[in-house]
């Protein structure tokens, strides 16, 4: 049996549809306050559902209960309810599934964390670093999944990037390189960690197939789209004023991961792509899928 935590998130649904699709059984955690129609969706997916919260150990103990491998792409970052933070979901909960998978004799735990190119200072790089290396000591085989920036994140209205209305928002200077890569395919590399040889005790640093600066992006959309976009920039100045201004862990940690945008993220993955010769989605490929027909 597979848990997913975490598995009412964009990723986290995806690699529970994954893994089903592969043949491959599916526990899916829930929270009672859950959006019902992402529960639902499960349910229809051939998920069995189970309820826990990762503040609650008892409940991540009877969840993990004959589990073979747990999966983890909790966050409270975008699914923040009472209660919730960095320090007591992404930090203390991920700790403390690891304890309960341990306990419950998990043979594999799978993290997703994030590139380890973002390296600036704020309570989320905290959290991911301080469980990536909990789980390392822990004893169980491990997978540290580390990718790069989500195209279906960053590349999109929530962040700025609106593309049906021709409207950007970068982040910095908009030159330095970012390997975006797709959430379907870091599901990919989730289901794979579950009994690759390869994944084993490794940490795995994803990115898509090329490394594209924000302005390069653009382009690319005003190709596709056949439409020029109106571009405005946020300073490295304004992001570094914001998150020492922000009294809020959250927004502080939002303002550091544009920072890291501004600096850029390539990763070569040549060597990766040889051991897992994966097909991996292009920004050309997302642009295509996101801009209304009506551009093109």
């Amino acid at each position: 049996m597979n848990l997913v935590v975490g598995a009412t998130g964009a990723l986290g649904g995806e690699i529970c549809r994954q893994l089903k699709q592969a043949g491959k059984p599916v526990r899916a955690l829930t929270r009672p306050t859950a959006d019902p129609l992402k529960v639902e969706q499960l349910k229809r997916s051939g998920a069995t559902l189970v309820q826990g919260d990762l503040k609650e150990r008892a409940s991540l103990d009877a969840a993990c209960r004959g589990a073979a491998t747990v999966i983890t792409t909790a966050s409270t970052t975008f699914s923040r309810q009472a209660g919730d933070s960095i320090q007591t979901v992404d930090q203390e909960g991920q700790l403390r599934l690891v304890d309960a998978a341990k306990a419950a004799g998990v043979s594999r735990f799978v993290y997703v964390s994030y590139s380890h190119n973002i390296d600036v200072d704020c309570p989320l790089t905290t959290a991911k670093r301080a469980v990536e290396a909990y789980l390392q000591r822990s004893g169980m085989t491990y997978t540290i999944l580390a990718p790069s920036i989500f195209m279906e994140v960053w590349l999109s209205p929530a962040l700025g990037f609106d593309a049906a209305n021709a409207q950007v928002r970068i982040y910095g200077a908009g030159r330095n390189p970012i390997s975006w890569i797709s959430l379907g395919d870091v599901a990919r590399f989730a289901v794979l960690s579950v009994d690759h040889v390869s994944t084993r005790n490794a940490t795995l640093e994803l990115g898509g197939p090329t490394a594209l600066g924000p302005l390069d992006v653009v382009r690319l959309f005003e190709q596709v789209g056949g439409r020029t976009f109106r571009v405005e920039h946020v300073d490295e100045k304004t992001l570094r004023d914001q998150r020492t201004a922000a009294s809020d862990p959250l927004q502080q940690s939002f303002a550091a991961l544009m920072l890291a945008y501004a600096q850029g993220d390539a990763i070569e993955m040549t060597q990766t792509l040889r051991t897992f010769p994966l097909k991996l989605v292009s920004v050309s490929d997302y642009a295509r899928r996101v801009l209304p027909p009506t551009t093109r």
